[in-house]
């Protein structure tokens, strides 16, 4: 028999789940009756939209033209997208290269290099007519358009497809900005793309008048020239605000062929090219054609472009270098500098002259093609500097290429090192006799030895021993680092024979080493550059000349040095480089094999180091420095200290003396080329010294006293 409690509960919970099975039933019933009112009411809502017949038509045009705009949306963002690469660091492709202007010591102009490129110039002080002749060419509706010219663009493609070669570009002067400033010039449907958005982004973001004047700036126009300021400048050779209509006309015809109707290139196509922009500017109402008559009969010459001989070119080059270094090192955005040289112009005149010369006159006995010469004042300022025989055949600057060994020249290191480290003096005997490192065994030049000698005998006389010995004593080491220290820039490996020069270094470097002695021990580098500015004279870099220096030897050391420096010249290898009434002193050198000669020196003016050989390396024939390097370096010398106080050498004892200017005769002419003015040239001075000549001959014919003749150079010399 079931127990009555088991039954009851078993009836419970049956009801239990017949109750929710019914509320879930119609739960589900009357959900889907909402869904179906719902649907109901809105098929009501929608029928009131229905359209059918000739309407239907244009909601379903409409309806596809809203869904092809979304997708066309979509595109252009992708297509945008590079736009907005390019504009997103918000800066302009830099030009081709920086332009540099170059002055000399005292401001005068003395080249450039880089691209010509000029942006000082504001728009409103540019001719009216260079602007409207650039507008009637190359974007009429300028002023009118959102940064695109549809008409202008519809136009050209309806002259392109009838072959009409047209003046006139389909692409707005801000889509030609677009293009310099931030694209290549590649042409490809992409681009022309990309350069539409940049266009309008260009209208947003700058006035007309501010894209103009980038576009006048940036824009190439032939012979390496950016903007129609340097343009006008390099064709012209004036400012751009005094060009004639005739030259602007020619100008604004360059923009969109610079090289093919550049004037200096071809003339006849530049001035057919200028005649349709004065076409133009009367087909836009901006001139009348009697306004243009004039600069149609009267077209524009451009000026000769003839490179100018006199500029230092290899100091240029290597002054570009040094300038492009500072600019990175500042971090200037601009393109356009002037840089204020340390160069002399008449030295450097002075230094060529010499060293060519001096080639010359040698050339065939010492088998000898090449020279150099780096010329600096006490303090460093590079005032001369002389790569090469000519620079017109080589641009190759031997001044500052670190290739070449010095031979005996380098010795100032090793005796410098022995007076620091070992209190020596310039009197200290020292035995010359033979030595050896290892199996390597130096001798003196002349294959003898000179027994117990002094030290300044022995730097003077230029004998091998005794720097060697000195170098076992310091520690080649330190040799090194105290030939760096005063001005070396080159590495070299430090051997057994570096103490005869075995050793890599540049002639701007010897000079800068040396120089070291002339300004009392302090380093010294050379250096060219005393201030760099923009254009518009906005500061970049200014040298600080009154930074303290580091000491590099004792004032001992100095003294002892020149001394020995001086032995040289009055009793050594270097007599062919005294000069008579200046205090000199310097060293020569020469390699094994006679490859380098080497003459390096200074006075209490100037600081001087001469390199003589080949640039393929062969041996000269017996050339030492105490000959042609010598010789240059004493016309240099002779020169330069024309007409200018002569300064002491700190340890040197040398009082000069007074110059005499006595009559000029024939046998005179040598002793009359020390008394050259520093304002003229060599050459000119020489053709003086013959007038004088012919000056005497014609009084004496005339049978003129010699009183009265000798009053006469001294009244045509006067104030040279």
């Amino acid at each position: 028999m079931q127990d009555p409690f088991y039954t009851k509960e078993k009836r419970k919970k049956s009801s239990s789940m017949l109750a929710a099975d019914a509320w879930l039933d119609s739960s589900l019933y009357e959900f889907g009756q909402s869904l179906g009112r719902g649907w109901t009411r809105f098929q009501d809502i929608m029928s009131v939209f229905h359209v059918s017949g000739i309407k239907r038509f244009f909601v379903e045009i409409l309806s596809d033209g809203f869904s092809f705009f979304a997708i066309g949306c979509v595109l252009m963002v992708a297509l945008a997208l590079p736009a907005f690469d390019a504009t997103a660091s918000g800066e302009f492709n830099k030009a081709e290269d920086y332009s540099v202007v170059f002055l000399d010591r005292f401001g005068a102009e003395i080249g450039r290099r880089g691209i010509r490129s000029d942006d000082s110039v504001a728009l409103a002080d540019m001719p009216d007519y260079l602007i409207k002749a650039t507008l009637s060419t190359e974007d009429r509706r300028f002023y009118d358009h959102f940064g695109i010219d549809v008409v202008g663009t519809l136009r050209a493609l309806m002259s392109n497809a009838q072959g009409d070669n047209s003046t006139q570009g389909g692409s707005s002067i801000t889509q030609q900005l677009a293009k310099n400033l931030f694209l290549s010039s590649e042409r490809t449907i992409e681009r022309k793309i990309i350069e539409a958005f940049l266009a309008v982004w260009l209208e947003w973001h700058y006035s007309k008048d501010e894209i103009l004047k980038l576009y006048f700036d940036r824009a190439y126009m032939g012979g390496g020239n950016f903007g129609v300021v340097a343009a006008s400048d390099y064709y012209f050779g004036k400012k751009v605000q005094d060009i004639s209509l005739a030259e602007a006309a020619m100008l604004s015809g360059l923009f969109k062929a610079p090289t093919r109707y550049a004037p200096h290139v071809d003339l006849a196509a530049a001035r057919g090219r200028a005649n349709l922009v004065l076409s133009n500017m009367v087909a836009a109402g901006f001139l009348t054609e009697g306004q243009v008559t004039a600069a149609r009969r009267h077209p524009a010459t451009p000026i000769d472009r003839i490179a100018d001989a006199n500029s230092p070119n290899y100091f240029l080059d290597w002054a570009f270098e040094q300038s492009k270094t500072l600019i990175e090192t500042h971090n200037h955005t601009s393109n356009n500098f002037v840089v204020r040289t340390t160069i002399d112009n008449t030295l450097q005149k002075y230094a060529e002259e010499a060293v060519i010369s001096t080639v010359r006159e040698g050339a065939e006995q010492y088998d000898v093609e090449q020279a150099a010469m780096v010329v600096t004042d006490t303090k460093g300022a590079i005032r001369a500097m002389v790569g090469g025989m000519d620079y017109g055949k080589s641009q190759f600057n031997r001044a500052i290429v670190s290739t070449r060994q010095p031979g005996s020249a380098y010795k100032i290191f090793v005796y410098s090192e022995a007076f620091e480290q070992l209190g020596l003096t310039p009197a200290d005997m020292i035995t010359d006799r033979p030595v050896c490192i290892g199996d390597w065994c130096p001798q003196n030049y002349g294959r003898n030895y000179k027994g117990t000698v002094t030290l300044a005998s022995a730097f003077a006389q230029s004998l091998n021993t005794v720097p060697v010995t000195l170098s076992i004593k310091t520690g080649r080491d330190t040799i090194a680092a105290l030939s760096h220290r005063m001005g070396l820039q080159a590495d070299y490996p430090v051997t057994r024979s570096l103490a005869l020069g075995v050793a890599s270094v540049s002639v701007l470097d010897m000079t800068s080493s040396y120089a070291v002695l002339a300004n009392d021990g302090y380093k010294t580098p050379a250096f060219g550059i005393t201030r760099m500015t923009t254009l518009s004279g906005e500061l970049v870099y200014e040298a600080d000349l009154s930074a303290p220096r580091e000491r590099v030897l004792s004032e001992t050391t100095v003294a002892n040095m020149n001394s020995m420096l001086r032995g040289v010249v009055t009793g050594g290898t270097g007599r062919r480089a005294d000069v008579p009434g200046v205090p000199v002193v310097g060293k020569s050198g020469t390699t094994s094999s006679y490859r380098d000669a080497w003459f390096c020196g200074f006075t209490g003016n100037y600081v001087a180091a001469v390199w003589f050989g080949n640039d393929d390396y062969h041996p000269t024939n017996n050339l030492t420095g105490g000959t042609l390097p010598a010789i240059a370096w004493q016309k240099f010398m002779a020169y330069a200290h024309t007409n200018i106080d002569i300064e002491p050498v700190f340890g040197v004892d040398f009082v000069p003396e007074p110059t005499v200017i006595a009559d000029a005769d024939p046998a005179a002419v040598e002793e009359t080329v020390a008394e050259r003015p520093p304002s003229l040239t060599p050459a000119a001075a020489r053709k003086l010294v013959d007038l004088a000549d012919l000056l005497n001959a014609t009084l004496t014919a005339g049978g003129i006293t010699t009183e009265a003749r000798a009053a006469v150079p001294a009244v045509a010399t006067e104030g040279l």
